[in-house]
């Protein structure tokens, strides 16, 4: 599918923490030190594993308002295993980083699953089993929970996961997500090895610094492809017309089948699911987008609890405000925050008194498909602040939504209105719709 020339890449990538017996961890420092052994004549270096992650139910409790479902009690899940250190001896004159990547993929790929989505086709004689998409989910506890995203999984009359080591199992819909593109399948754990992911923290992630997804693309399961991490808070499009955002942004090649897979970080750790490219061909052209693995966190311990998530929604539409502007709207020029241009009608902006705008100006925004223009509305309210806290782009609006509230939460908006008037618009957060509704 493609929606702006964002593909849904569906992308088979498993992403374990372990091998068996424990987990492998590598830092960025064990890949500076090892970069200098291999010039030295003992040419070892050796990695101490850091502690094993904290259980999912503690992290999604931290500094993040959850629903009340998901967060009143604690997410029954099997814990990782915990992690061992490794050895990894380079010989002198070796490429260091090349054995670097294989001791990560040794650790993630026991992880990383293919999964089939069929559906039971027919003619109310006979019918047949037969697939219509496939993609790439990972193990995230030892009770047989498989991250993915929903767009893989979506429509399936039946979903079959193949482990690393060749193992097909059956897999049941345990919740979906489909405004984060995330969803949670399960296997029978008494079937198979289960080697959870190690997860990553992304306050740590940094631009530049070394990406890496496995995966199925094309339906070659186990590839590995690396890269950088080349942009942190992108905003990517949801299936249902909102957007998802924080998005981590990779040159690191993902292809269709990649879907729902692990991105990497050089410790093996977890720090995004593989998600979307943008591309004309339909294949990587070096612009691949993950779902940033806090808002994985938030979402998956509600789905594997109640089938769910559900998202704060204020029910406006608004951009970030451009100083060009400050004229037509009768705003200081040096105002930062995010211009309200339209509220849904009995939605919660609108039902706290919140405005959007009502008279046209002479600046245009854009040319509608079938030619009409979009003018730029005056009228409308600019939002300078949530809860205190000063916003500058439309962006910081839906972070801050997304990873501090909860539907029924009151939010107290700081805006402006035309002429300067500042005050506060209290409105109670709704749930956000299964689609973009239409005003």
């Amino acid at each position: 599918m493609i929606r702006s020339k964002l593909v849904l890449a569906l992308v088979a990538v498993l992403v374990a923490g372990t091998v068996l017996a424990g987990t492998w961890f590598l830092s960025t420092q064990a890949l500076a030190t090892a970069l200098t052994a291999s010039n030295t004549s003992q040419g070892t270096v050796q990695q101490q594993a850091s502690a094993a992650a904290q259980p999912v139910a503690q992290r999604s409790a931290q500094g993040v308002a959850t629903p009340s479902a998901a967060s009143a009690t604690t997410i029954k899940t099997a814990a990782p295993a915990p992690a061992q250190s490794i050895t990894i001896n380079i010989a002198p004159g070796a490429d260091a980083e090349s054995q670097i990547f294989e001791a990560i993929y040794q650790k993630v790929n026991p992880s990383v699953v293919r999964i089939d989505n069929l559906t039971t086709q027919g003619n109310g004689f006979s019918s047949a089993v037969v697939p219509q998409g496939e993609g790439s989910g990972f193990v995230w506890d030892t009770a047989g929970h498989i991250v993915t995203n929903d767009h893989v999984v979506q429509g399936a009359d039946q979903l079959q996961v193949t482990f690393a080591d060749g193992t097909v199992l059956d897999a049941q819909l345990v919740g979906a997500d489909p405004n984060a593109d995330l969803a949670v399948i399960k296997v029978d754990p008494s079937l198979v090895t289960l080697v959870p992911v190690e997860q990553g923290d992304i306050s740590q992630v940094k631009v530049g610094e070394r990406a890496i997804a496995i995966g199925n693309p094309f339906g070659f399961q186990g590839t590995m492809t690396t890269g950088i991490v080349s942009a942190l808070g992108r905003s990517i499009p949801a299936l249902t017309g909102f957007n998802i955002p924080q998005a981590i942004q990779t040159d690191a090649a993902i292809n269709p089948g990649n879907s729902g897979g692990p991105l990497l970080n050089v410790q093996g750790q977890v720090i995004g699911v593989n998600s979307q490219i943008q591309s004309s061909t339909q294949s990587n052209s070096g612009v691949g987008f993950a779902i940033p693995i806090d808002e994985v966190q938030r979402v998956v311990p509600s789905l594997i609890k109640t089938g769910s998530y559900h998202h704060s929604y204020l029910g406006l539409s608004g951009s970030t405000f451009s100083q060009a502007w400050a004229q037509a709207l009768g705003f200081p020029a040096n105002t930062k925050g995010v211009y309200v241009q339209d509220t849904l009608s009995g939605g919660p902006a609108a039902a706290a008194g919140l405005r959007g705008g009502t008279q046209n100006t002479n600046l245009l925004l854009g040319v509608s498909s079938n030619g009409t223009p979009g003018y730029l509305q005056s009228g409308g309210d600019l939002i300078t602040a949530i809860n205190g806290q000063s916003i500058t782009t439309m962006d910081d609006l839906l972070v801050y939504l997304e990873n501090n509230t909860s539907p029924g939460q009151v939010v107290h908006l700081t805006v402006l209105r035309s002429g300067g008037q500042q005050r506060t618009v209290n409105v109670v957060l709704g749930e956000r719709p299964e689609s973009v509704p239409l005003n």
